[in-house]
């Protein structure tokens, strides 16, 4: 099969595998039909994250149909349209039971990171039982790779923590792809008073204008003028919700501003270096600072929430690829909010 490497520091490659065979009974293997990049992928690509070392085939977000199961799963058939979530979960460990498959035992984000991921044309998916969720016909199929882990990262890492309630105020720091998840889901289902939102790149600000936010600013204005001008369209208070979604010193420095009393800010952003905590001027007002990965608990109700319309994660979807063509769209996304991309599909030959 052909298949997607990370194969040295700054460098990808597309090369022949052999196909995955079942390992053990809680397995299945998966046909790939469709696929993306993460920024995670690009972290690694940077030598970011050294625990995924070179030759590890990339990827854990994707849609594909069932071509073989091991056992030991008996609430999936050959043949089935599955979405993969991005952690794999073995259900059963103290972890798994606390409701954290992010942190399974034997799981967790292992795709495309300790074992061989989605960017293939086969996949082997462990846990497959409680890691592989039946995809609806009328659920579109390039449109639910955005479901693998953007949604539900915004979903548990930015929405659900942050405690949100009709009226409210949200400031969203970061225009990617999870950024604009958190728009979309805030905005239909908890009719906040206001969302602004910070980020780079005009086609990003325009996409969130048209998800439904009601200000955007440009973070290359910088942070005090930042701060001045949002604050400005809230009356000059704070944020009730601050969420930040890129994960560099400068964006938390800028939603501590940004918070408001009695206010939460959820961290969704992957930090490499240190970042301060103003906590000299925190401590009194009576906030919240949450982190987390995301467990993907919750991809049934996402999924339920795209057959009622209520979301459409094919909005996220700026680009479209063929497997054939996957090296030009790693290229694309590298160069971020430069140019007009947001989530990129790329489907098998």
């Amino acid at each position: 099969m052909k298949a997607v490497i990370f194969k040295q520091i700054g460098t990808i490659e597309t090369v022949y595998r052999s196909k995955p065979e079942i390992q053990q009974p809680t397995d299945a293997i998966v046909k790939i039909l469709h696929t993306s990049i993460c920024g995670t992928d690009l972290h690694i690509m940077r030598g970011h994250v050294p625990t995924c070392t070179p030759g590890r085939i990339l990827g854990h977000e994707g849609v594909g149909v069932i071509d073989a199961l091991g056992p030991g799963v008996s609430n999936l058939k050959v043949g089935d349209h599955v979405l993969i979530s991005c952690i794999s979960g073995c259900g059963l460990c103290k972890h798994c039971r606390a409701g954290m498959p992010s942190h399974c035992l034997s799981g967790g984000w292992i795709l495309g990171h300790t074992i061989d991921g989605t960017q293939a044309e086969y996949v082997r998916i462990p846990h497959a039982g409680s890691s592989l969720y039946p995809l609806p016909p009328s659920v579109d199929a390039q449109g639910a790779v955005a479901l693998s882990d953007a949604f539900p990262t915004a979903y548990e890492c930015a929405i659900l923590p942050g405690k949100l309630k009709p009226g409210c105020t949200i400031a969203i720091v970061g225009a990617g792809p999870v950024g604009l998840a958190v728009l979309m889901l805030a905005k239909k289902l908890f009719s906040p008073r206001m969302i602004l939102l910070v980020g780079k790149g005009q086609h990003r600000l325009n996409a969130a204008k048209g998800l439904g936010a009601d200000h955007v600013l440009s973070s290359a204005l910088g942070n005090d003028a930042l701060t001045e001008m949002a604050l400005a369209e809230n009356n000059g208070d704070g944020f009730d919700l601050v969420v930040e979604c890129v994960g560099i010193p400068q964006t938390f420095e800028l939603c501590q501003k940004l918070l408001g009393l009695g206010g939460t800010i959820t961290n969704v952003g992957v930090h490499g270096t240190k970042t301060d905590l103003h906590l000299q001027d925190l401590w009194a007002k009576n906030i919240c600072i949450t982190s987390r990965l995301v467990d993907t608990n919750t991809l049934n109700d996402l999924i339920g929430l795209v057959q009622s319309k209520m979301i459409d994660p094919e909005l996220l979807i700026s680009h479209r690829f063929k497997f054939s063509d996957i090296t030009n769209a790693y290229e694309l996304f590298n160069t971020g909010s430069s140019t007009n991309v947001l989530k990129v599909v790329i489907s098998m030959d």
